[in-house]
C-alpha cells in the first residue's frame, strides 16, 4: 500500500482513539483501522478486594456512565448473593439507570454530535463545536445543558451525587425515595418531555440533509442485540438478552443471567487495546452485531410509553440498517425514559423502606447484565470461599460495536476519501461514523494475553530515531 492517512486523535469522543486509512496507489483507501490506544486494567486490579466493594469499584471505571457500571456490577453481586431484590429496590434501580441513559445521550446528542448535524460535516473546524453551536442555535444549546442537568439531577437525588454514586449495592440500595424526592423528580420530567420532542421535530426535518451520510455511515446488514421485555418492549435494566439477525429472525433468546455469554467470544486484533466480541455460531468475524440506540429500537416491538412509541412508528420508515440513525434512537430512548421514569414514580410501593436484601455470598460466580447507554453491558465475577474477587470479565457495550465501528470507517472512507485530494471535511466523516456509536473507550478497553505496544522516539522535526513494537 502506497500511502497512509492517519486521523490522531479521533475527535468529540470519550477517551483516546486514532484511526489510519490504508491507500492503494491509486490513492483510493483500501484498508481501515480504528485504534483504542488506551488501557485502564480494572479486570486485574480488583481481584483480591471483597465482592460488595465491587458496585463502588467499578463506577470509577467512568465518570460519563458510571451509573451503567453500578447496575451491571450490583445485578452480579445480587446473583453471588442469591437473593431476589425487594421490587422497590429495582423500580428505583431501574430510575437511576433511565436518568443516566438521558445524561448520556444528551451529552453524545447535543455537545458531541450536533457541531455536525447543525454546522455541517465540512464546516470550519475552528467553529465546528458546542461553542459554535451555541453561537449559532443558543436554543438547541441551551437545551442541551438543560437535558443533561435533569438526567444529573434525578441521579444526585436519589443517590446523593451526580458521578459516582454509592447508592445502588449488592442486595439492592442503600436509601429509600422519600416523597420530598418522589417531587423533585417529578418536578424535572414535564420540562425533559418538551425538550425531546422539539429536538426530534428539528431532527426529523434536517434528514434530508444527510442522505449521503446516511448511505454511508456504517450502513450494511449485521446482527443486533439487547435486552427485551418478555413482550418484546424496551428494556434496559433486566429481561431476555435477544439477538436477531438484520431481517428481525430471533437467532437467541437468554433469561438466565449465567448463559448470557456462551454466544458470545471475544477476539484480539494487533492494532487495539479494544476486544471485538463476536456472536459465536458464525464465528470471527463473521458473528459481527450491533448494540446500543439503534440494535434496542430495531429489536423491540414497542417502546411501551405513548410518546416514544409514536415516534417509533416514524422511525420504522427509515433505513435502519444505517449507524447514522443511533442520533435518532437517542432522543427517541430519552423521551420514553423520562416517561417510563414518571410511571414508576407512581407506583403505590415506590416508597417503600423495604430496598435491601442482605445475605452472605452463596454462590461462587455472578454475571450481572443491564443496558447502557452505548449498548449492552456485562459483568462477570467468581469470588472464592471468602468473598474476594477472584476473576473479574467485562464485555463493555463499546467492545461489542468494535467490529462494526472498523467496518463502518471503511465503508465510509471509501466513499468520501480521496488520497489524491484530501479535504478536512473528508476525515471528519471518518470520525463522524465512530461518533454515531458515541464510544466510551475508558469503559471498554481490555487486553487477553499479549498486547500490542508500538513505541516511538521522534526527533523534534519528526523524524522516527528508534521503534520498538511488540
Amino acid at each position: 500500500m502506497a500511502q497512509q492517512i492517519l486521523i490522531d486523535p479521533v475527535t468529540r469522543i470519550e477517551g483516546h482513539a486514532k484511526i489510519t486509512l490504508y491507500l492503494d496507489d491509486s490513492g483510493s483507501v483500501e484498508n481501515a483501522e480504528f485504534h483504542v490506544t488506551q488501557v485502564r486494567g480494572f479486570e486485574k486490579f480488583v481481584e483480591g478486594r471483597p465482592f460488595h466493594e465491587m458496585p463502588s469499584l467499578m463506577a470509577r471505571i467512568c465518570g460519563i456512565c458510571p451509573v451503567s457500571h453500578l447496575m451491571a456490577s450490583a445485578k452480579a453481586c445480587d446473583e453471588l448473593l442469591a437473593v431476589s431484590i425487594p421490587p422497590t429496590a429495582k423500580s428505583l434501580r431501574r430510575i437511576m439507570n433511565m436518568a443516566q441513559i438521558v445524561q448520556s445521550h444528551a451529552l453524545s446528542f447535543f455537545y458531541l454530535s450536533a457541531p455536525d448535524l447543525l454546522l455541517g460535516m465540512d464546516s470550519d473546524p475552528a467553529v465546528r463545536n458546542i461553542f459554535g453551536v451555541a453561537q449559532s442555535h443558543p436554543l438547541l444549546a441551551k437545551d442541551g445543558v438543560r437535558m443533561r442537568q435533569i438526567g444529573q439531577q434525578i441521579i444526585e437525588i436519589l443517590g446523593g451525587k451526580r458521578i459516582h454514586p454509592g447508592w445502588v449495592v449488592a442486595g439492592g440500595v442503600s436509601e429509600r425515595l422519600t416523597a420530598e424526592k418522589q417531587d423533585r423528580i417529578a418536578a424535572l420530567l414535564p420540562d425533559g418531555r418538551a425538550i425531546a420532542q422539539r429536538t426530534l421535530e428539528w431532527y426529523k426535518g434536517a434528514l434530508e440533509n444527510y442522505k449521503e451520510e446516511i448511505a454511508t455511515f456504517a450502513n450494511f446488514p449485521t446482527l443486533f442485540m439487547s435486552l427485551v421485555t418478555p413482550d418484546n418492549k424496551l428494556e434496559f435494566y433486566d429481561g431476555i438478552l435477544r439477538i436477531v439477525d438484520s431481517k428481525g429472525t430471533v437467532l437467541s433468546d437468554c433469561d438466565q443471567p449465567d448463559h448470557h455469554l456462551d454466544n458470545i467470544g471475544e477476539a484480539v486484533e494487533p492494532f487495539s487495546y479494544l476486544k471485538s466480541p463476536y456472536y459465536k455460531p458464525l464465528g470471527y468475524p463473521d458473528g459481527i452485531y450491533r448494540v446500543g440506540p439503534l440494535a434496542r429500537l430495531n429489536i423491540v416491538e414497542q417502546c411501551g410509553t405513548p410518546l416514544a412509541d409514536a415516534e417509533l412508528t416514524q422511525f420504522r420508515k427509515v433505513d435502519r440498517q444505517s449507524s447514522f440513525h443511533y442520533h435518532y434512537a437517542r432522543l427517541i430512548e430519552i423521551l420514553y425514559c423520562l416517561e417510563q421514569i414518571g410511571q414508576l414514580l407512581e407506583e403505590p410501593d415506590i416508597l417503600s423502606d423495604r430496598v435491601r436484601a442482605y445475605a452472605a455470598p452463596n454462590q461462587s460466580q455472578g454475571v450481572g447484565t443491564s443496558e447502557a447507554p452505548r449498548g449492552t453491558l456485562m459483568h462477570h465475577y467468581q469470588i472464592d470461599r471468602n468473598g474476594l474477587i477472584t476473576h473479574a470479565n467485562l464485555i463493555i457495550a463499546t467492545g461489542h460495536n468494535n467490529l462494526a465501528m472498523n467496518r463502518g470507517i471503511l465503508q465510509v472512507a471509501k466513499h468520501f476519501v480521496k488520497g489524491n485530494d484530501l479535504s478536512e471535511g473528508m476525515l471528519n466523516r471518518v470520525e463522524a461514523v465512530i461518533r454515531t456509536y458515541d464510544p466510551c473507550l475508558s469503559c471498554s478497553t481490555h487486553a487477553i494475553g499479549k498486547m500490542a505496544l508500538q513505541i516511538q522516539l521522534v526527533e523534534p522535526d519528526g523524524t522516527v530515531v528508534n521503534e520498538l513494537r511488540r
